[in-house]
């Protein structure tokens, strides 16, 4: 039952009533249609469960400690404890009607209205938007979207007297505090402000207060939009484009036409929990504004583009800022599927809610869970596909290449997006490459330990500046040692990438392709990447073609964040005593620990997750092989000490660099025997270029050697495998 914690957490979001606005008073169903003793048994032992834990919780009774603490701190820990008590207190009050869960809620709520006019910002003082009882306004508005819930279950048992003294001494006040004191968290386009809109409009809608409920869809500047307009059919519609802020603003620019968040998976995964419950809970109080049916149905778009943002094992890609092995589990991804599937019964929610092993306990989750019963097969595949960038779809995009069998899948995570917000990292045309759920190339992600109080409180690292967010941090081109934009912000989040091809017509040899000229000035970057499927090899290799073009000299380093154990190198190196690479944009935090002179093609075989990998490049004269390790300038241990191979390439105005990795081998520990440890390539090639085509020559060390032909115009690609030194 180990996946019934995050159903707890978000069940009683969808509990939002199927009457009329008019002829309920809350906006939780009086009478919920839960069939307790339903077949499915995750319905009956969950409401065992959750009685358990909130029997715990009222025996204990309540505790509101005046706020101390960051993230992981003992003040912050039990307030948010406190908010998910309540949730599932208002959940079996919606269910049984037991009143001694209505008194537990109300004097939770009359607890935290005793103190919160009194209270003073939060005493660290350490958030661009520093809350009351968290010490981020995020946190509070955590609070709000939870305690909304609860407070709604027993809207109707409070006299109205008491509903008075919450509203007026907490809940308003809560809701003006994240808005109209807090406009830098509440009005832009972030996460964080969805959460801000979701907890004032769904406070709105459990005290009854339009205002809110406007405040939230379009932000402060009211008096800059209008609300609504009359359509032909006497409705109500929203004036796209009218939005400054707000909720529907979130919708309109967060997210690309296929759904595509720009801020990442990590922080859509955060952020379609109430996106999605604040939509659940408008389509069932405000119908008339067919939110699901918005922006051509774009929230239930977007669920879906962060299903396929995932690897072989369900975990999110951790592009820009993100914590590894986030994954489709948590309460906000058991959320949005159920929301979605609620709004539109598709087969792909279906599949994903087996692989969660777990519903909602309320009317959508009961029909889904029928549907698991009733279907056996499983239809999600995670199939190659291109996400676009940009709210109009025109700010680069998010290529994703898989084959292989579907239990050794490979992947390609191609990034040429645009910069993602604060979030994101300067790591154009970079990619992640996955061979099965193991990270052949990996992105460090970010540096930070979430809610983990010895490490800054949870916060994000000076590292994650310093070095994750960095270009050398991940796995494209870096030009002179500096990052692209210089590392700024302002200059990199006007700019995106541009798409050239993604084409998978081919299923031998799929391709994409895209174009950079504005990291460096004066040097215009292509990356062409293919998965490339034989019979030959054990599985797909990756073929990577890069190239920067300029009419000045250059130092050109091409690191590939292997983070394994080498086993083999077809070149001499010289170790060194560990010395820092760099003094910044990265480089201060990397040892060079061994360097080599390269005479012809480089390649390198390493171990990783009982693995065997070989990467082969072309090389020019002069070309260096450089041996490097995560971990200088970090006196506090906040990195991971990970290494890396950097291909560099002196005082040449071009770089031209193809690469092939080859995932070839395994090993048991058990039998100790390994299985194909060695590269079958001996050597690979630009054979021709031209403005209209490239072909690359793949030779292997016995019988065979490929010529791929690529159409740079469309990516149309052909295979001509051939007798090694056949004339």
């Amino acid at each position: 039952m180990k996946y019934l914690y995050y159903i707890l957490l978000t069940v009683s979001f969808l509990f939002f009533g199927s009457c009329s606005p008019k002829t309920t008073a809350s906006i939780v169903t009086e009478a919920v249609p839960l069939a307790i003793t339903d077949p499915a048994p995750v319905f009956t032992q969950l409401k065992i469960e959750t009685e358990q834990r909130v029997a715990k919780a009222i025996s204990e009774g309540i505790v509101v400690p005046i706020p101390k603490d960051m993230g992981g701190g003992y003040t912050h820990e039990k307030h948010k404890q406190n908010y998910r008590e309540l949730q599932e207190a208002g959940l079996l009050y919606s269910i049984t009607k037991d009143e001694k869960y209505a008194i537990y809620i109300k004097e939770m709520f009359n607890a935290y209205a005793s103190i919160f006019k009194s209270l003073p910002i939060h005493p660290t003082d350490r958030s661009y938007a520093t809350g009351k009882i968290f010490w981020q306004c995020l946190n509070d508005a955590n609070w709000m979207v939870y305690g909304s819930q609860a407070y709604a279950a027993i809207y109707d048992y409070l006299s109205s007297e008491e509903r008075a003294h919450i509203e007026n001494e907490f809940l308003r006040p809560y809701a003006d505090f994240v808005s109209i004191e807090n406009p830098q968290f509440f009005n832009r386009i972030h996460n964080h402000s969805t959460w801000g809109n979701a907890a004032v409009g769904m406070v709105g809608l459990a005290i009854k207060d339009d205002d809110l409920v406007q405040r939230a869809l379009y932000g402060l500047q009211l008096d800059e939009v209008d609300h609504l307009a009359k359509d032909n059919d006497g409705g109500f519609v929203f004036e796209k484009g009218k939005s400054v802020a707000g909720f529907l603003a979130q919708i309109d620019f967060a997210f690309s036409p296929d759904g595509y968040y720009e801020e990442g998976p990590y922080y859509q995964r955060y952020a379609m929990l109430p996106f999605m419950v604040f939509a659940d809970a408008l389509n069932k109080q405000k119908p008339e504004i067919e939110i699901f049916k918005y922006r051509d149905g774009i929230l239930v778009k977007a669920v879906k583009a962060l299903l396929y943002q995932t690897t072989q094992d369900h975990e999110f890609f951790p592009i820009n800022d993100a914590q590894k092995g986030m994954s489709i589990h948590p309460n906000s991804v058991v959320t949005a599927v159920n929301v979605a599937y609620g709004a539109s019964p598709e087969p792909i929610f279906v599949s994903m809610a087996r692989m969660q092993n777990t519903v909602l306990l309320n009317d959508t989750g009961k029909a889904l869970a029928t549907a698991i019963a009733l279907h056996d097969a499983n239809t999600f595949t995670n199939a190659s596909i291109e996400l676009r960038d940009g709210a109009k779809g025109d700010k680069g995009a998010l290529g994703i290449l898989r084959a292989g069998s579907p239990d050794r899948q490979t992947t390609v995570v191609f990034k040429y997006t645009s910069q993602g917000l604060g979030h994101g990292h300067f790591d154009k045309l970079g990619y992640l490459l996955y061979d099965g759920n193991t990270e052949v190339l990996q992105d460090y992600g970010a540096a930070r330990w979430v809610n983990i109080d010895q490490k800054a409180g949870g916060r994000y690292l000076p590292e994650n500046k310093t070095w994750a967010k960095q270009t050398i941090a991940h796995n494209t081109l870096v030009v002179d040692k500096k990052s692209h934009f210089d590392g700024n912000y302002d200059k990199a989040t006007h700019q995106h990438s541009q798409p050239l091809f993604f084409n998978t017509n081919n299923q031998n040899a799929l391709a994409a392709c895209a174009n950079e000229v504005n990291a460096y000035e004066g040097v215009e970057m292509n990356r062409i990447l293919l998965l490339m499927s034989d019979d030959y090899f054990d599985n797909p290799l990756t073929i990577d073609y890069f190239t920067a073009i300029s009419d000045e000299e250059h130092t050109y380093d091409m690191p590939y964040q292997f983070a394994g154990q080498i086993m083999s190198q077809n070149f001499d190196y010289k170790i060194n005593h560990p010395e820092v690479m760099g003094d910044g944009h990265g480089y201060q935090h990397l040892y060079q620990e061994a360097k080599a002179n390269l005479i012809g093609g480089l390649q390198m075989n390493w171990f990783k997750d009982y693995k065997f990998y070989t990467l082969t490049t072309n090389a020019s004269k002069n070309d260096q092989a450089i041996l490097a390790r995560i971990g200088a300038n970090d006196p506090n241990f906040n990195l991971r000490r990970d290494a890396l191979l950097i291909h560099r390439q002196e005082g040449v105005k071009n770089a031209k660099i193809l690469s092939v990795i080859e995932n070839h081998g395994t090993y048991s520990p058990v039998t100790e025997v390994p299985i194909n440890p060695y590269s079958k390539i001996e050597s690979v090639a630009v054979q021709a270029e031209n403005d209209a085509t490239v072909s690359f020559k793949i030779i292997a060390k016995k019988d065979f050697e490929w010529i791929i032909l690529v159409n740079k115009s469309n990516g149309e690609t052909s295979i001509q495998k051939q007798i090694k030194n056949q004339k």
